[in-house]
């Protein structure tokens, strides 16, 4: 008996899903990420305003002074929803798990100079809390922003920077004792070194507009702080002086920073071609959050390097400045 088997091509009825054809102007093939995200963001049908704040509902693009006709055009050029994040984070934990494990079984840590271990834990164990602020900001944009193409990578965005504190807690806990976790609250409490940095972040966990704190806490203060400290400090300080070990542990940082710096840069960019007056705004609250973002990083940066401190800073400023003129933040 033959048996003939033939292969059939079935053509879909259609190539996506309706609402997300309306957006892409006609029925196109469209990638799993626009599929997560085009219409996610609810916009009818709110049963009662917030009682905090009734003037606006629930979900209300009034919420920021950015005024856009269309929301969904703030994309991510990661293409980040939900699996492609985890499944990136996942690759990313999994080498950190491997450089954790590395530097332990070559006792990297006992070979570090003391001088050097305290340098190091003295800088990085304070910034845990600046990573929580990271964390509950933006959180706050996803609760309060709009739009699900710009407030689904915030909550990314948060508990990216949650991760960032754990594994500063890790590489405290095998620096040190756990006392070491301490001490780096104790000094971010009430050492005068720590106050302006840490009432910048305070200020910012009461910013009302999310957009505006989008650009501080985002663009401003961690486009600043990361090429500095995980850059200028870890990279390029400490690494010379025998602390391998820590740059290893931080290469983390380094590597979000990179990668979520093209997310903001998009948005900020995106943001300010739409009109002239989200310019106008955009180029204030970048000035005026990057200005404070470098007047309390000023005394961390001589902490953290001394004599070198000032250049390392104004480094970092005018890499940020690059970034905001490519993005069209020009008064």
């Amino acid at each position: 008996m033959n048996i003939d088997l033939q292969a059939r091509e079935i053509q879909p009825l259609r190539q996506t899903y309706t609402h997300v054809a309306e957006h892409l102007g006609g029925d196109k093939t469209a990638s799993r990420y626009l599929e997560a995200t085009i219409g996610a963001q609810p916009s009818a049908n709110f049963h009662y305003r917030p009682t905090w704040a009734p003037q606006f509902e629930l979900f209300d693009a009034a919420r920021t002074a950015i005024k856009l006709k269309d929301w969904y055009v703030l994309k991510d050029p990661r293409q980040f929803y939900y699996a492609t994040w985890t499944t990136t984070r996942a690759r990313q934990q999994d080498a950190m798990e491997s450089s954790f494990q590395f530097v332990e079984s070559k006792g990297m840590v006992a070979a570090m100079p003391d001088a050097v271990r305290e340098q190091a834990l003295m800088v990085l164990m304070p910034l845990r809390h600046v990573a929580w602020g990271g964390n509950m900001n933006n959180a706050s944009v996803c609760a309060y922003g709009y739009g699900t193409a710009f407030t689904a990578p915030a909550m990314f965005h948060a508990m990216d920077q949650l991760g960032v504190a754990q594994y500063l807690t890790r590489l405290g806990l095998l620096l040190g004792e756990p006392a070491v976790l301490d001490v780096g609250k104790q000094a971010w409490l009430e050492a005068p070194v720590w106050q302006e940095l840490r009432r910048l972040v305070e200020d910012t966990l009461v910013v009302q507009d999310p957009f505006e704190l989008f650009v501080a806490q985002n663009l401003a203060l961690d486009g600043l702080l990361y090429p500095l400290v995980y850059g200028s400090f870890v990279d390029d300080h400490l690494a010379l002086k025998g602390a391998t070990a820590v740059a290893m542990l931080t290469a983390f940082m380094t590597d979000w920073h990179t990668e979520s710096a093209r997310w903001i840069d998009a948005v900020v960019k995106t943001a300010a071609a739409e009109s002239a007056e989200n310019r106008a705004q955009l180029v204030q609250w970048t000035t005026h959050w990057t200005d404070r973002a470098q007047a309390a990083l000023a005394p961390i940066a001589q902490l953290a390097l001394g004599e070198h401190g000032e250049s390392a800073l104004a480094e970092a400023r005018t890499a940020l400045d690059t970034r905001c003129r490519k993005a069209g933040l020009v008064a």
